[in-house]
């Protein structure tokens, strides 16, 4: 009987150890299993960082070149703007010389601050209806005419000026093809006039020929009074206008810069 006490205990045992160590077995297999994908996981994980990191990298140098390329432009519309500011600073500075020596020479005209036009009530050139000049509007002309090419072409703005324009504007009274023939003979009136009797001197009379056109508008810019209507007596006038050289470029670029950067 203790023969078989003894054997029942040792094979219990064996048992016992066999079981544990297969559970160590399989604890063993999960942990490796478990640092298995663990190891697949992270080597996973650094590919996602290193992808990641080229993008990053990607991002930062489109971004360097994107900033390197809005700083140029931002130089470049810097001197844009300098260049229109001394575009205008010159209108300014002609427009002010106009002014004070129209007031030496007693002209009482009212000058566009803005643009520099100059506006003549029809009245004081012509009969009504009529495109040929007066007496009195003759007489106007050869006082107004050598302080106004004076001052533009003076030595200080000469090189400025790109050119002078005629406009003749009509009221809204009459067909419009007839007050275009009429606005357009009338501003053709001052240009012959101009260029040919007038108290300019030779040299100033060839250099206004390259550079003076005659325009007119019939009624296309009428003139309305504080009721809203059409003023017919302001409305037929002649209009002197300068514009200076690359002007036109000027404006489109102030448009642009008026927009602001995107």
């Amino acid at each position: 009987m203790k023969k078989l006490s003894k054997y029942k205990r040792t094979a219990s045992e064996t048992n016992y150890w066999q079981s544990y160590s297969d559970m160590m077995a399989a604890l063993l297999l999960i942990f490796v299993l478990i640092i298995a994908v663990a190891i697949v996981a992270l080597n996973s994980y650094k590919d996602q960082l290193a992808e990641q990191n080229e993008e990053l990298l990607a991002r930062q140098e489109l971004l360097e070149k994107q900033a390197e390329e809005y700083l140029k432009l931002k130089e470049e519309l810097e001197a844009k703007q300098k260049q229109i500011d001394n575009i205008i600073g010159v209108k300014q500075e002609i427009i002010e010389a106009l002014n004070t020596e129209l007031t030496k020479q007693n002209i009482n005209i009212n000058i566009d601050q803005q643009t520099g036009a100059i506006v003549f009530d029809a009245s004081i050139l012509y009969d009504r209806s009529e495109s040929d000049l007066k007496p009195e509007g003759i007489k106007f002309l050869d006082k107004f005419l050598p302080v106004y090419i004076g001052v533009l072409f003076g030595d200080e703005f000469r090189d400025d000026i790109a050119e002078i324009i005629i406009e003749g504007h009509t009221d809204t009274e009459s067909g419009y093809m007839y007050n275009l023939g009429l606005s357009q003979q009338r501003a053709l009136s001052v240009v012959e006039y101009c260029l040919s009797d007038s108290s300019l001197s030779g040299k100033q009379k060839e250099q206004l020929r390259s550079i003076i056109t005659a325009n007119g508008r019939s009624f296309s810019n009428p003139v309305y009074g504080e009721n809203g209507k059409v003023d017919p007596a302001k409305s037929r006038r002649v209009e002197v206008k300068f514009r200076l050289k690359d002007e036109e470029m000027i404006q489109e670029l102030q448009k642009i810069l008026e927009g602001g950067l995107s």
